[in-house]
């Protein structure tokens, strides 16, 4: 059994993370849930028309197909003269209703508006009708976009995910980080019980206060092998933890930054650099600390990769940018950085194997 756990970037920055995502798929408040359109309130009439020449039998079966499926609402007739698949649209207040027209093309198959369906595939035709009551026709609909959502969807969850953390993590076990960031966001966070157990049996060891939820929980969720979903279920905007699977679409740990040198300007200052032997993860730490940035290992690619973020490093004495200077430290280690920003534009640096994943 599943538990839901209840507990802000610019408009710019939103959509700018939207399109990332659009491009991968292709390669606090005490605020209501957002909610699907009011086109959750429609009503959906369905009249099946066919030759008016030797319907009864063919008009029985559908009808008994109809109505093993559930399709209520339901009007079988001979077709009047030269009629097409339709769908009508009239209001009753601010409630659309539908008027369906599906023209039997032969003893077993129905065509409506841009799908055809076999008298055997009257549960798929119900399911049609259901998402046509709920999003209204194919050029009345918002395009949907990353996770299936809608743009408004997506803005309301990136919103959502901007909060900050506000509390310490480290030494808390991860479980306790999840649910402690799901009680201040505005959406429920459906965690498994199996997950909470394993994500309990885990300690971090980072410091995210200062991150926004949703780099945090998915961060906190990678390196146990779990993701972050959004999703809509009953018409609500709800966040999930999913073990991670190879295609799978998830929140990512932070975005892209369009311009590094105005996310992280201090990166690019000079200083008078002398590594001499030092573990990689320390020249990261005493860097991060002077940009006063959070810096994030991806320890899946670590492990994956067989990398040691302890392996001593040398950078020779001289005067470098801090961005320079770290590049060089990394790559003894086989690692890389980039810069990312959370949800609320807050840059971190994000550390990883320099091999692909």
């Amino acid at each position: 059994m599943q538990r839901s756990i209840r507990p802000i970037g610019s408009a710019a920055a939103i959509a700018f993370a939207f399109c990332c995502l659009m491009m991968c798929r292709a390669s606090p408040g005490a605020s209501p849930p957002f909610e699907l359109q009011a086109r959750s309130a429609a009503t959906v009439r369905l009249e099946v028309v066919g030759d008016p020449q030797g319907v009864g039998q063919t008009f029985h079966q559908w009808g008994e197909a109809l109505d093993r499926a559930g399709i209520r609402n339901v009007r079988l007739r001979a077709a009047e003269d030269g009629e097409r698949p339709t769908i009508e649209k009239t209001l009753v207040g601010d409630r659309p209703i539908y008027r369906v027209v599906g023209v039997i093309v032969s003893h077993d198959e129905v065509i409506v508006p841009g799908r055809r369906f076999k008298r055997s595939q009257a549960a798929e035709l119900k399911a049609w009708l259901d998402d046509l009551a709920a999003r209204g026709p194919a050029e009345e609909r918002e395009p949907i976009g990353a996770f299936g959502l809608t743009g408004a969807q997506f803005a309301a969850l990136h919103d959502d995910a901007a909060q900050q953390v506000g509390f310490a993590t480290a030494k808390l076990n991860r479980k306790e980080v999840v649910e402690r960031i799901a009680q201040r966001l505005k959406h429920p966070l459906v965690l498994d019980p199996a997950v909470a157990r394993a994500l309990a049996e885990e300690q971090l060891n980072e410091e995210l206060q200062t991150l926004s939820a949703g780099t945090a929980l998915a961060y906190v969720l990678r390196a146990p092998g779990y993701c972050l979903r959004p999703q809509v279920a009953g018409g609500r905007l709800q966040w999930s933890v999913v073990p991670a699977r190879p295609g799978l679409e998830v929140w990512p740990v932070g975005w892209p930054v369009k311009t590094p040198n105005q996310a992280l300007p201090g990166i690019f200052e000079f200083l008078n650099v002398n590594l001499q032997n030092a573990p990689a993860v320390d020249a990261l730490t005493a860097i991060a600390g002077r940009l006063n940035v959070p810096a994030l290992v991806d320890h899946n690619a670590v492990a994956r990769h067989g990398l040691d973020i302890r392996k001593p490093i040398t950078v020779p004495p001289g005067r470098t940018t801090y961005s320079l200077a770290l590049r060089k430290a990394l790559s003894q280690a086989g690692l890389q950085f980039e810069i990312r920003a959370d949800e609320a534009d807050r840059p971190f640096l994000w550390v990883t194997s320099i091999k692909p994943m």
